[in-house]
Order: C-alpha cells, then structure tokens, then sequence
C-alpha cells in the first residue's frame, strides 16, 4: 500500500483505502423498527437508517470537544481587590528580635502586633490572587462539534457501547430505539412514565433512583446535595406536551432533534449514552446531515467524518494474499561473532589455547583431586603420630603425675614419723 500498490477489486476488498469501483463495506443494517409507546413490543413500521449513526467512532475528539464546551458556562470569580490589605499595618523595623513582616496596629487585643499582609499570615493577602478577566470560556471549531454529535449518535446505536456507559438495556428490543410520534403528545409525567416502561426503560430508570446519594464534598451545602446517574435522553421532533411530562422524572432528559448538544449526548465527555428518538425525529437526521457524499441539507459547509480505514481488521489486510504477493521476505538477522580476547592479556583464553602453560588456571576437578588427597595425608599422620599416650599433651602430664605420686609419698612418711 505505501508503494502505491493498485491490487484488483473485488466485492468484499480487503484494502487500507478503497479501491476505485469497490462498494463500501455495511457498517450498519439498512433499516430501525419502529415500536409503540402504547403495547410492549408492538412495531408500527420501520425506517431508514440514517447515514449519521454510521460514522467513525472518535472518542478523543469527543474528550476534547466536551473539555473545551463544558468550560463555557462557567462564571468568573475572584477576591476582592483590598482583601488581606484594608489595615493600617506597618513593619517594626529591627531591633526587637520579631520579624520585619507589616503588623497590626493597636493594643490590648489579639489582633494588635499580629502579623498583616503577607501570604502566609493569618488574614493576610492571597499569592497571586484570582481575577474576574482570567480566560474562562474556550472556542471550539463548528466542524469538530459537529463531528463530535455525529459520533456520540453513531456509539448511541451500539449495544455494547452503551452498556459500557452504566444503562441497563436488557429489555430494550433494538438499538437505536425508535418510539412512535404519540409520544410526543403526552402530557403526563404518570403516562411518561408507563411509556418509558412498555419500550424497555423501566430497568434504566429504577437504576437512576438506586443511585441518588448525597453529594461528597462541600457543593452538598451548595445546592446540589445529591447526585444520581443519568438515564434516557429522549429525543423529539415537535413538543406537543413531551417537555413538560418528562421533566420530573429522575435521570431523564429531553431534547429537540434540532439542538442536539454534546454535553447531554455524552456527559462527561464518555459517549454510549442510552437514546430514545420519536419516529419524526429520527426521520429528521437525515435531513439535517444528510449522507457523505451529498452533504448536510441544514448544515451549511458540512460533510459528515469518514473513517480512515474502510475495514479495521489490520491483520486481515496485511496478511492478504494480494499484499503478501508484493512484499519483500523477511530479512534474516545478522550473524553475531563471538567477542575476540588477547590471550597475552587474557589468562582464560590462554589457557585455552596452551594448557601446559604455568599459571594457567586449575580446573575444579583438579583442585578437588588436590583437596582429597591433603585430607587423605592427614588423617594418615594422625593414625601413625597421634595415638593414645604417645601424644605430647599426655607425655607431658606423666611427667607432672610421677613427682605428685612421690610428694605424696613423702607427706605419708613425714605424718609416720610423727606418731
């Protein structure tokens, strides 16, 4: 492929790039069932697929589109300009073995001679205090965002990928799921409620109230005291009443097909989340971005990602008869040449070559053989030298034993005498 190689096309080819005549390959089946809000498992037609849930997955444009989005309701904040600064402090100088730092003035209370001003006092001033004009939203390039929607929809019709996200989607029928226009006509938050439960939701939805716990931190004192996961983010066309039902109910979120934001599509920059689209709304995404080769209808300038590799299986592509056919064999490695040693330097290779050669080194055997026979030589002359009263130690103790026997002899004839 990098040698600009032109392999024949055939139905299913299994280039890096698309060869000229080759259909692209199915990365989506051709058409959505529609269901009913009213019975459980009821379908009331189908519908296309529109182009927009086939485009390449890109996460990290994702990440970085909703890092850079998120920031942009923020609200400045900062200290006030004479905070740590508003007393008539003044240093006392040397002389009173205390440090030159500014000090409160006054007597006769703690506050007086205690330390001002500094960063590190109690009170004093902040290091490099915050300021109001500090850069806090960011702009984003239109085309990435769009890009960004377009793949946080197409992860929205993968089973795997939204179960990945946390939803529970064991009794939803099929990703996407497409509900029926009646929906958008509900006016009541019970009827929601049933609605959601008779397409599949109710498991999704008993999640999000398990999961409400109190907020760590200190923003539980702030307002925001609890937190819980987020459920469905509905999709519609037209409200006719669809709004004002659902906005009660815990985790669920509704948005009009026409201002799809990425910060509800993938919350916390993490795509996969559970949609529910209304038939009108799901026939109006290809209306707004069209298909990649004709464009975006409603988006000026637009066309939608495509992906850069048409079949992802890498090892399939390289391991191709018609890739392998034009490569070159494999290079055998060099052969290694064991390291050249001086023997006029190195005692080992000279023993090598010249074992007669005094001072080479003794093998082990040898030094072995040379061990046993010292022992052997020992253990010989004891047997001959060192045998019971022919050693020196007991040679010499005879000796001292004799003139002992003959003092006792004496004493014995000195006390004969005396009687």
């Amino acid at each position: 492929l990098a040698q600009g190689i032109n392999p024949p096309c055939r139905e299913s080819c299994p280039h890096l790039l698309r060869c000229a005549g080759a259909p692209a390959m199915a990365t989506a089946r051709p058409v959505v069932s529609v269901y009913s809000c009213e019975k459980s498992d009821e379908k009331t037609g189908t519908v296309v697929m529109p182009h927009v849930l086939a485009s390449p997955l890109r996460p990290d444009l994702v990440r970085e589109v909703h890092k850079n989005v998120s920031k942009n309701k923020r609200q400045a904040y900062a200290v006030g300009a004479k905070v740590g600064y508003d007393t008539a402090a003044e240093s006392w100088g040397t002389g009173r073995a205390v440090a030159r730092i500014p000090r409160a003035p006054g007597g006769g209370t703690h506050r007086a001679g205690q330390a001002t001003f500094g960063n590190q006092a109690r009170g004093g001033g902040m290091f490099n205090p915050t300021k109001v004009w500090r850069r806090w939203h960011r702009r984003v390039n239109v085309t990435m965002k769009r890009h960004a929607v377009a793949t946080a929809l197409a992860a929205s019709s993968l089973p795997p990928l939204v179960m990945a996200r946390g939803h529970r989607i064991s009794e939803v029928s099929e990703l996407p799921l497409v509900v029926s226009d009646s929906l958008e006509s509900i006016s009541k938050t019970k009827q929601a409620v049933e609605a959601l439960k008779t397409v599949g939701c109710g498991e999704d939805l008993q999640k999000v109230i398990d999961s409400k716990k109190v907020r760590r931190g200190q923003g539980k004192a702030r307002n925001r005291k609890y937190t819980m996961r987020c459920g469905p983010l509905v999709i519609y066309n037209e409200d006719n009443g669809i709004k004002r039902a659902m906005r009660n109910i815990p985790g669920v979120e509704t948005t009009s097909v026409d201002n799809l934001n990425l910060l509800r599509l993938a919350p916390g920059g993490a795509f996969g989340r559970f949609l529910v689209f209304t038939e009108g709304a799901f026939k109006k995404l290809n209306e707004i971005y069209g298909t990649a080769k004709g464009g975006a209808p409603l988006k000026k300038g637009y066309h939608l990602p495509r992906a850069a590799m048409e079949n992802a299986d890498l090892a399939r592509i390289i391991n191709s008869s018609e890739v392998q056919s034009v490569l070159k064999p494999k290079l055998e490695a060099p052969g290694t040449f064991p390291k050249h040693n001086n023997p006029l330097k190195n005692k080992t290779r000279m023993a090598e070559l010249n074992p007669g050669k005094k001072g080479s080194p003794e093998s082990e055997s040898d030094v072995q053989k040379r061990k046993k026979a010292r022992i052997a030589e020992s253990k010989a002359y004891n047997k001959k030298n060192k045998k019971g009263d022919d050693t020196f130690y007991k040679t010499l103790m005879k000796a001292f034993e004799a003139k002992a026997a003959e003092a006792a002899a004496a004493k014995e004839a000195e006390g004969a005498d005396e009687e």
